[in-house]
């Protein structure tokens, strides 16, 4: 999945002029957390946050005294040195950069100009979407060994079950460098039939747990 296909396309923006009054209230009207901050052009030049707006704010006991500093332009507080997206860029890389910098917000660019913003809600649906959790199906885990062919040898066995599979993740063993773990959703609600086939066939099936045998 690329950005331009999960984005905001109708981000809610301000201008540098724009005072702290007048973003507070967007903020609150559009029930968003992030205002990007553009120029005429529409060529983004900053972005300022809830918290941006909350510590440039005086405080509820001294707001009354201090009215001005509502009236303060956004280009006094907005951060210019904004990380950026760009609308062909893949979704799941962009997993990696909300982790690292510890972001909220991204704007997507095209020719410097603010085509859309992605969220950490955005992030969140979108992973949903890849692991395909949205849609009615079952979990299942299988511990192969990390060498070509084998997630294509364990989807030929769930294949003979004629069930779909919606999603697959592939992530390494922490206990073992050698073993990868392959992660399904399948379209069925009972996958205790291919869980017992895999085993069968030598597969070390991680989820669904054998059921206990009653004594």
């Amino acid at each position: 999945m690329i950005v331009q296909d999960m984005m905001n396309k109708q981000a809610v923006t301000a201008m540098p002029q724009t005072t702290i009054k007048e973003a507070l209230l967007l903020l609150k009207t559009h029930r968003i957390r992030h205002l990007p901050i553009v120029d005429e052009e529409g060529l983004l030049v900053g972005i300022i946050s809830d918290r941006d707006l909350r510590d440039a704010s005086p405080s509820i006991f001294d707001a009354a005294d201090h009215p001005e500093e509502f009236q303060r332009p956004v280009s006094e507080i907005m951060k210019s040195d904004v990380i950026t997206a760009h609308s062909l860029d893949f979704a799941e890389d962009l997993l990696g950069v909300f982790y690292e910098h510890q972001i909220g917000c991204i704007p997507v660019l095209e020719k410097k100009k603010l085509v859309g913003v992605i969220t950490e809600r955005d992030m969140l649906y979108t992973l949903i979407q890849l692991t395909g959790a949205h849609q009615p199906s079952s979990h299942l885990e299988v511990k192969v060994e990390n060498i070509a062919g084998k997630l294509a040898d364990v989807a030929s066995l769930i294949k003979n079950f004629k069930i779909n599979i919606n999603s697959v993740l592939v992530y390494p063993d922490k206990q073992e460098e050698n073993q990868k773990i392959l992660v399904f959703r399948i379209g069925t609600m009972n996958p205790y039939r291919i869980a017992s086939e895999l085993r069968q066939n030598g597969y070390d099936v991680i989820w669904p747990q054998e059921p206990e045998v009653e004594r």
